[in-house]
């Protein structure tokens, strides 16, 4: 070191101090809206797996209803004819013409027929198939970011 009277000496070093270390810290609006996009990005993505999940679920529900259906209209078909024609022999049998039976045994089965076909199709209506939770998660979290920034 020289005894040079023209040098100054450095001031001492001052420790970096970065934006989120300093108290009192506030975000930027670039961070702020960064941060946002980010969450509802993370929601959407998460509703949309809940609402496929939940579809597939009612689809394959379908599916299992619609394998019931055709099969036990099958095996009804079968045993139906076989009991109708018991049941008309034997309502004959009682001393009723047998055209008249007949048409006894068909109307009676008719009936069931109307009342099976009713259930089915109502267990398929589209509205049973919605993702009624995803809609009703969905309406929850728009309600919540509009009361978030309501507040504001």
């Amino acid at each position: 070191m020289t005894n040079d009277p023209n040098m100054t000496t450095p001031p001492p070093a001052t420790p970096v101090v970065t934006p989120k270390e300093e108290p009192g810290f506030i975000k930027s609006t670039g961070n702020l809206l960064t941060d946002t996009l980010n969450s509802v990005s993370s929601l959407i993505r998460n509703e949309i797996d809940l609402a496929r999940a939940e579809v597939d679920q009612n689809v394959k529900r379908a599916g299992r209803a619609i394998g019931m259906l055709v099969a036990a209209g099958v095996i009804g078909l079968v045993a139906l004819n076989v009991l109708a024609a018991a049941l008309v022999d034997a309502i004959a049998a009682f001393g009723l013409a047998v055209g008249w039976a007949a048409l006894i045994v068909g109307a009676i089965l008719g009936i069931i027929a109307y009342i099976l076909m009713n259930k089915g199709t109502s267990d398929l209506k589209l509205s049973s198939l919605a993702p009624t939770r995803t809609a009703k998660n969905v309406r929850r979290d728009a309600n919540a970011v509009k009361e978030t920034y309501n507040d504001k």
